[in-house]
């Protein structure tokens, strides 16, 4: 099995790809674009890409690829982010930090307190970042442990987040839907086409008067007029269950679009 996944080594993305599958063949892209493209294009088996964090929300590029693409989610991983300040040289000799813009926000308040006039630069991952901080004693990366160990660098502080509780949530995306497993998750995109009014209140009455748990959530715009939504739902059961399956069924005649994005196993 091969898996693509955001690099370079040390990412975040690795160690979800490593949890989901310790044994599978990693493959290293640059961004999530690249990573899904590379299903696309069949040089993988599977890509693992970031859906939402607990602190910054969703990651808008991703909920975009599951509706413009035509693909399944076959998994999901959780993952506890533990930022760390490395650099090849001390806290005094630093000029400039970088990372991806969510980990820069995830630790906004340090970087203020701390280093409030260092130059602060975006990468495309924090095992980029990482990479970089390497060509210089005046560069630093907001990035994991894994990625000090890596690369060779000195962890300067550990756990620099805002808020301890910080987890990413990330996705294995496939082609296929699994079995069911007994614990099962299912994401759905619903577009409603007219807003009238209890629009949205007649579709989330039909799982609640079936007990089906929604577990998230969230409006996204459809790119094509101001105010008009996308909604993109997930819900505790498989496709393949009586109950799910049925209030589907109701929920297809009253909306413009309904996209069933997979059903996969709950993250342990």
């Amino acid at each position: 099995m091969i898996i693509g996944t955001l690099g370079p080594q040390g990412s975040f993305s690795e160690k979800a790809a490593k949890q989901w599958n310790d044994k599978a063949e990693l493959r290293y892209y640059d961004d999530i674009f690249d990573t899904v493209d590379a299903l696309l294009h069949k040089e993988v088996d599977y890509s693992i890409v970031p859906i939402e964090n607990s602190i910054e929300g969703s990651i808008t590029l991703t909920l975009d690829i599951l509706m413009e693409q035509q693909l399944k989610i076959s998994g999901e991983v959780i993952v506890q982010i533990e930022h760390c300040l490395l650099s090849k040289g001390k806290r005094s000799e630093i000029k400039r930090i970088m990372s991806i813009p969510q980990a820069l926000s995830q630790c906004r308040k340090y970087i203020k307190k701390n280093f409030n006039n260092i130059e602060v630069h975006s990468t495309l991952s924090t095992s980029q970042a990482a990479k970089l901080a390497l060509e210089s004693k005046e560069f630093a990366a907001i990035a994991s442990r894994e990625s000090a160990r890596t690369y060779g660098l000195n962890i300067l502080d550990e756990n620099i987040q805002d808020a301890n509780e910080n987890f990413t949530r990330f996705i294995v995306i496939g082609r296929t839907t699994p079995k069911p497993s007994g614990n099962d998750k299912t994401s759905i995109i619903v577009y409603l086409e007219k807003n009238r009014p209890g629009a949205l209140y007649e579709i989330l009455g039909e799982f609640a008067n079936r007990g089906i748990d929604l577990t998230r959530i969230e409006s996204r715009p459809t790119k094509k007029v101001l105010g008009d939504y996308l909604f993109y739902i997930d819900l505790k059961g498989h496709i393949e269950d009586r109950i799910i399956k049925d209030a589907l069924d109701k929920i297809k005649n009253k909306v413009g679009m309904l996209k069933i994005l997979g059903s996969y196993p709950v993250a342990k």
